[in-house]
């Protein structure tokens, strides 16, 4: 077959394919128009899903710089000038209470994203700096279930040591004990056990014990085997 019948055959193919794509168009028009709508619909549902998404992303980081910049302000030192333009509280009660309607107010709009769920940790947390203990336990078990793993590890630790500070040693050595076998970057199993074993120092001396003399042959060299060490030789 030379190369002229073959380039008409594909030809003749090309243009028998289109004429049926077009015939069955033809014949299923309506079906055509609502796929081709409902393609455009769900494309335009997915654009404005990402939009608002981003839109909501921004605003719940925004105010959560907002709370955050106050909760980092510096406290007033006594006897201490400020500087000129440097903004200060007099106490970490005042800081916390200027901050935590941010942080409640991020907690409860955007809780669903990563920002709210920061914010309602350190809702906890400005609620503990308060005295308000009941809120604070509230506020830090519903971080505790952070999707965040590093933002749900801080708020079992700061609950832990909320359950150990109200006598409540059972909990708080269940948050520590699972804070110990699922480290996370922000609370690593030495600082779980560290917590876990001043607690046990005036419950229990002897785990307590136990528990030092673990984190001091963990890593010689690193800073909880050094308070580790300080800790035995303390309670000898």
């Amino acid at each position: 077959m030379d190369t002229q019948t073959r380039r008409a055959l594909k030809q003749d193919k090309f243009v028998t394919a289109t004429t049926s794509g077009l015939e069955w168009v033809g014949a299923n028009r309506g079906s055509v128009i609502r796929w081709t709508i409902a393609a455009i619909v769900a494309v335009g549902l997915i654009i404005a899903g990402v939009l608002i998404y981003e839109q909501r992303t921004h605003a719940s980081e925004q105010l959560l710089g907002q709370a955050m910049d106050i909760y980092q302000t510096p406290l007033a030192q006594p006897g201490t000038p400020q500087e000129p333009g440097q903004n200060t509280y007099p106490s970490a009660a005042d800081r916390a209470k200027a901050a935590y309607p941010l942080f409640q107010q991020a907690a409860d709009r955007y809780g669903w994203l990563h920002a709210g769920e920061m914010a309602r940790y350190f809702a906890g947390v400005t609620e503990l700096d308060l005295n308000q203990t009941s809120q604070a336990e509230a506020d830090l078990e519903k971080a505790s279930h952070a999707h965040d793993s590093g933002v749900s590890s801080l708020a079992k630790l700061a609950l832990a040591n909320v359950y150990a500070q109200t006598g409540r040693t059972s909990q708080a050595a269940s948050l520590f004990n699972d804070l110990i076998q699922h480290p996370t970057t922000t609370v690593p199993k030495a600082q779980a056990q560290l917590q876990l074993a001043q607690m046990y120092e005036t419950t229990d001396p002897q785990e307590a014990k136990r528990i030092y003399a673990e984190i001091k042959d963990q890593d010689k060299d690193s800073d909880a085997a050094q308070i580790a060490s300080q800790k035995l030789q303390s309670l000898k």
